[in-house]
Formats: C-alpha cells, sequence, structure tokens
C-alpha cells in the first residue's frame, strides 16, 4: 500500500490531498461510518409473504362463498319455473316437476 493514499476500502471517500495535510499536521481525521446493518428480524421481509398468502385465501374464500350464492339463486330459480309450469309432457310421457303444498 502507498503511504500517500487513505488505509482501507472503508475510507476511500477522503480524498488523498486532505488525508495527507492531516497526516503532515497532525491534525485529527473524524470518520463517521453509518451503521446499516439492523439486527433482529426484518419485519418487513417476514410480513409481505404472509400478507400476500392471506390476502390469497381471502380471495378463494370469496370465490366460494359466490358460487355457493349462485348456485343458490340458480336453485331457486329452477324451483320457481318448473313449480309455475306444471306438469311436462313429451311424447305421451309426463313429468311432474314439482309438488304442490
Amino acid at each position: 500500500m502507498n503511504d500517500r493514499e487513505p488505509p482501507g476500502p472503508t475510507i476511500r471517500h477522503i480524498p488523498a490531498d486532505d488525508w495527507n495535510h492531516a497526516q503532515s499536521t497532525g491534525q485529527p481525521i473524524v470518520i463517521v461510518v453509518r451503521d446499516t446493518d439492523r439486527h433482529g428480524i426484518p419485519w418487513r421481509r417476514c410480513l409481505i409473504p404472509f400478507a400476500v398468502a392471506g390476502a390469497v385465501v381471502l380471495g378463494g374464500w370469496g370465490l366460494v362463498v359466490a358460487l355457493c350464492a349462485l348456485l343458490d339463486a340458480a336453485a331457486h330459480t329452477i324451483t320457481v319455473i318448473a313449480s309455475a309450469a306444471g306438469p311436462l309432457g313429451i311424447g305421451g310421457i309426463t313429468l311432474k316437476l314439482s309438488r304442490k303444498h
């Protein structure tokens, strides 16, 4: 390593002229290093997959409920039409679609 360059890769942002001037005059150099390493569990990285999975589950249940409501409405519609139509006959065969209460 050359003595005229700042040591190490962490302080490359110090210009060589400033470093050399501080070394020659004995002036202290203050180096501020921001610590970006977070300790503990990164909650955002953990919670996003659970939020996506929860949205998928709720969407699936919504589809099931919508399908059940559609089938229920179709069954009621068929019952009303069958009771209003009365017996249905084709070629001598008569089918009674619903019974009278």
